[in-house]
């Protein structure tokens, strides 16, 4: 497939049509999901050399597949390279940087660089506060993920489905099935409806705690409801603020990685 997309960029040039950033960020995404980021950095730089000016996609994909390979310190360099050169990073960048430290063991260091981010006043959505909550779950501090999830009312946040989900699940595996059940029927204050997944999970660790006439009652509110709800997409979210308030808290960040040799 990636051959292919060469070959239809190689014919666009020789037509004389000009490929724009976002066939070349199309071709970068093929690079980095077929594991080929040294392909995908030629590609890059390339871009970069001659035109058009890579966008904060283009970063974005780029850091993404250097976490999902481990290449921990190149991505936090290449973010600090996307400062530089004056791109405004976006919400998923945030939550690029999160999930990248905590999917590759880094769990202090990102949540050092979410205080940071608060810090520095950036607006941080609840997809960001998911990826630590789940991070820390993983890492066995459900404690500290509980905290986490309180706190999300005082930053003017409300849990999505996604968030809900992880939190009754890890209630239940820490035999806490009032607190999931509690938990579950909160849901609509938010606003919130639970999806197939919320459902799926709220069934199964009621009846492996063996409550089985609530999990029968859900499952016939669920049948009532006719779910067919996809998992909420709040993980791309929105860009942050005006383009110079963004970047000097940006730079609060920059010396935060610097700090922690990342």
């Amino acid at each position: 497939m990636v051959s292919k997309a060469e070959d239809i960029i190689d014919t666009m040039i020789k037509q004389g049509i000009e490929p724009n950033v976002v066939t070349y960020n199309t071709m970068i995404n093929g690079y980095c999901k077929a594991k080929m980021l040294d392909d995908a950095m030629e590609l890059f730089h390339e871009v970069s050399r001659k035109g058009p000016i890579p966008n904060i996609v283009t970063y974005n994909t780029l850091m993404q597949s250097m976490f999902q390979l481990g290449r921990v310190s190149t991505a936090c360099g290449f973010f600090r390279k996307m400062l530089a050169f004056g791109q405004v990073p976006n919400v998923v960048t945030c939550s690029i940087l999160l999930d990248g430290l905590c999917k590759t063991g880094k769990l202090e260091e990102a949540l050092k660089l979410f205080q940071t981010m608060r810090n520095n006043g950036l607006e941080l959505n609840i997809a960001s506060y998911s990826i630590l909550i789940v991070g820390l779950c993983k890492a066995g501090h459900v404690e500290v993920a509980k905290e986490l999830f309180n706190k999300l009312s005082e930053d003017g946040l409300k849990p999505d489905v996604y968030t809900y989900t992880i939190m009754i699940n890890v209630f239940f595996k820490e035999r806490l099935s009032d607190e999931a059940y509690q938990l579950f029927r909160s849901m609509g204050d938010n606003g919130c409806v639970p999806d197939c997944c919320c459902y799926n999970v709220m069934i199964q660790g009621l009846l492996r705690n063996s409550y089985t006439l609530k999990a029968t009652q859900v499952l016939a509110e669920m049948d009532g409801n006719v779910i067919l709800a996809v998992p909420d997409n709040n993980f791309l979210g929105y860009v942050l603020g005006t383009r110079s308030s963004v970047l000097d808290a940006f730079d609060g960040i920059d010396s935060f990685l610097v700090r922690h040799n990342l």
